[in-house]
């Protein structure tokens, strides 16, 4: 397909998105289960395309003076791939599969619109009522937080040292660019790259087989390694989901010691079997019913609560998620958390540690709930993660955001990572 069919099909794409409400993933994977004739370089494309297309929205939108799909997709051409709409047109001309030419009312706004006259939530290409909550996390450094939220992703992995080194696994994907990432002890990075370019299908490599890595962000490497865990310890990952965290925790404990991985959402577990055979770890038992956990209450000396949340840390990688947030999404997600806290910390010894994460970037789901639940539990004290920070990743560089000098925030925009927020709570005696 050449760029016109492509920049068609990601129209198409966004029109479905936007008629149906649905997520985007799966409008791409219609699009091109019905389009059998677009190869792989293609769908990369149009996908690109259309996610560059959602992650900057508002702006392309206020740019173009004109929200369609089709104004959409033809903004990301002029800003985010720099094909000028002089180029755009030449390149269009003659292609019969190419989109319908723009009104000129959208290019003309297009060139005479400055982007610094927006709207804030323009600016930032987040939702209006959303600014005051990144103002509230972030202060005056809120826009460029939010602005960092809307540039592509890199594809992070995390080195199974039960398998591997790093350098070992850098070597391996040298086809792919990987480098060693800059934060994460074990993390390998591979650039998020430009325009129509495709990142690799890293699960499909011999190496990957083996169990040398797995795909996992590098802000999620982080927070795993800021539960601190150590050889033989008694460890629960309560919201478990498909593993990724588990999977480091093992590592971290040289398959000694014992973790329990439950999660209540079966769907959500389930790809934890085989991913844990396949890391070659032996110190995990996998729980699915919170009735098997009896006999570890008040036993454990770490408990990991990875708690459901917006998931406003991940909006590069799920921007359609972006506009979908509603306040009542946000009040439904603080309650679940206020649930599960008061749930998991029933499993902490005496002395241990509860270690609370989200991704989400808003207040309400993290420091406010942190606060919550120490006011409500008198046996637990938030302790200092900054300094298992220092002590793990003070080499690189790099601060995390902390409004408390104590919980941790990693941020695109900070760290280069996803967003990801880390209080360590610790039960007192």
């Amino acid at each position: 397909m050449r760029l016109g069919g492509r920049l068609a099909g990601a129209i198409e794409v966004l029109a479905d998105i936007e008629n149906r409400r649905r997520p985007v993933a799966d409008a791409l994977k219609d699009w091109g289960l019905s389009r059998r004739f677009a190869g792989s370089g293609d769908r990369a494309a149009v996908g690109n395309i259309v996610y560059d297309a959602l992650r900057k929205k508002l702006s392309h939108a206020w740019l173009m003076d004109d929200a369609s799909p089709a104004a959409l997709a033809h903004a990301v051409m002029f800003r985010q791939w720099q094909i000028s709409p002089e180029q755009l047109a030449a390149e269009l001309d003659g292609d019969k599969f190419a989109p319908e030419p723009l009104p000129a009312a959208a290019l003309a706004a297009f060139a005479s619109r400055n982007l610094d006259d927006a709207p804030d939530h323009v600016k930032g290409d987040i939702p209006e009522w959303v600014v005051s909550l990144f103002q509230q996390n972030f202060g005056d450094a809120w826009l460029t937080e939010a602005q960092a939220l809307a540039e592509r992703p890199s594809l992070d992995l995390r080195t199974n040292t039960l398998r591997a080194e790093r350098d070992k696994v850098v070597d391996a994907l040298d086809e792919a660019h990987a480098i060693p990432a800059r934060i994460a002890r074990q993390g390998v990075r591979i650039p998020p790259g430009e325009g129509p370019s495709r990142l690799p299908n890293v699960t499909a490599e011999l190496s990957f087989a083996k169990g040398w890595f797995e795909v996992q962000d590098e802000g999620s490497q982080i927070v795993a390694d800021l539960v601190m865990a150590e050889d033989g310890e008694q460890i629960l990952d309560y919201c478990a989901g498909g593993g990724g965290k588990t999977l480091a925790l093992a590592a971290t404990m040289h398959n000694k010691g014992q973790i329990h991985a439950f999660d209540a959402d079966r769907k959500r577990l389930a790809p934890i079997i085989e991913r844990l055979r396949r890391a070659g770890t032996r110190n995990v038992q996998v729980h699915d019913r919170e009735k098997d956990l009896a006999g570890i209450v008040g036993k454990c000396d770490r408990v990991l609560v990875d708690a459901p949340c917006t998931g406003t840390g991940t909006w590069r990688r799920r921007p359609d998620t972006k506009w979908r947030l509603t306040q009542k999404n946000l009040e439904e997600r603080v309650g679940q958390q206020k649930q599960v806290l008061e749930s998991a910390a029933r499993y902490v010894r005496p002395g241990g540690i509860l270690a609370y994460v989200t991704c989400s970037l808003l207040p309400q789901e993290n420091q406010e709930q942190a606060r919550q639940f120490i006011a409500g539990n008198g046996d637990f004290e938030l302790v200092s993660a900054l300094d298992g920070w220092q002590s793990l990743f003070g080499g690189a560089g790099v601060q995390p955001v902390s409004s408390d000098g104590a919980t941790v925030t990693l941020s695109p925009a900070a760290t280069d990572t996803d967003g990801f927020f880390f209080a360590m709570l610790k039960r007192k005696g």
